[in-house]
């Protein structure tokens, strides 16, 4: 017996993605929910929402459809030649499959493909609510055993490392790039996707949230300063440095939510140091060449070098033990 995820899997492309796409083209009503979409969005990735509560919010534009069965109906006519060919040369009575995706969504394809048994989120498709979790992750696991009482199975193929779970209790496992499948543990991730997981993720987004309030403290405080101090370069060293001990505390807390210590204090202006050399660089020329505002000067450093300062706060100063 086999397991299969659906998304880039079984299908090529997402799904949810290109139904959403699908229906904004034909139900233009559904486009007032853009704004609570977005808003929950920025929540989930401030770690506020749930993923399952951003995406019911997501789901409400399934309140202006009105024939949403006839809807699925023409969107798989015109999305089913996305389905992989490896996966109708291989598939099995047997096969399960479990997504993240509506079940309503994935079913009716399902049906067409001979597939008997899925598990996938349960989401109302009238009205975008959920009943119980988003199936994602070790969620599925859960699911399979409560559906099926199934604890195993011969092969898992999924194209995300979040299925882990799954490929911990299959015979063999693998990676899934379109038609070609690789062992799960023989993959390696390309360097767009490793900057991909590193920089798109709630922690990233929270470090940008802390970073907006970093330069506007290290704006205001440098501003402040050089009302005492005629050198605007001059200026911008305490203002810099008051402002990362407000960024330390932030970051601790939010970003990567760790206790507070003396080493990571430390570390984190350590990690600060590239930046920090970067930012006085701008400044002085700014300061130098242009002779311009001094809060402009600050505006424009305080924006560079942020990816560098995260990654070295990840890797050094908030480095997770394994």
């Amino acid at each position: 017996m086999n397991i299969y995820d659906f998304d880039k899997t079984i299908y090529d492309g997402d799904s949810t993605v290109d139904f959403i796409k699908y229906c904004a083209k034909r139900y233009k009503k559904a486009y007032i929910t853009i704004i609570p979409t977005l808003w929950a969005f920025f929540l989930y990735m401030l770690g506020i929402y749930t993923k399952t509560q951003f995406k019911e919010r997501m789901y409400r534009f399934l309140r202006f459809i009105d024939d949403i069965d006839g809807t699925l109906e023409d969107f798989w006519n015109s999305h089913e030649k996305n389905i992989l060919d490896y996966y109708k040369k291989q598939q099995q009575e047997d096969d399960i499959v479990i997504s993240a995706s509506p079940e309503f969504l994935l079913r009716p394809i399902c049906s067409r493909l001979g597939i008997k048994r899925l598990l996938a989120s349960r989401v109302d498709k009238h009205t975008g609510k959920y009943d119980g979790e988003n199936c994602w992750g070790a969620e599925k696991v859960s699911r399979l055993k409560n559906a099926y009482d199934i604890t195993h199975c011969d092969a898992f193929y999924s194209d995300s490392f979040s299925d882990t779970p799954l490929a911990e209790i299959s015979d063999k496992a693998y990676i899934v790039r379109r038609n070609n499948l690789t062992p799960w543990n023989d993959y390696k991730e390309s360097k767009s996707e490793k900057l991909k997981h590193m920089f798109i993720n709630p922690e990233f987004f929270m470090f940008l949230v802390v970073g907006v309030m970093n330069t506007l403290s290290n704006i205001i405080f440098s501003t402040i300063y050089s009302l005492f101090i005629p050198s605007t370069t001059i200026a911008f060293l305490p203002g810099y440095v008051t402002s990362n001990v407000v960024a330390y505390l932030l970051n601790s807390k939010l970003t990567f939510k760790e206790s507070l210590g003396f080493v990571k204090f430390i570390k984190f202006f350590i990690s600060y140091i590239p930046n920090f050399i970067i930012q006085t660089i701008i400044v002085w020329l700014f300061d130098t060449c242009i002779n311009g505002p001094s809060f402009i000067a600050y505006a424009i450093a305080a924006l560079i070098g942020v990816p560098v300062t995260f990654l070295l706060m990840k890797i050094f100063t908030f480095k997770k033990k394994k």
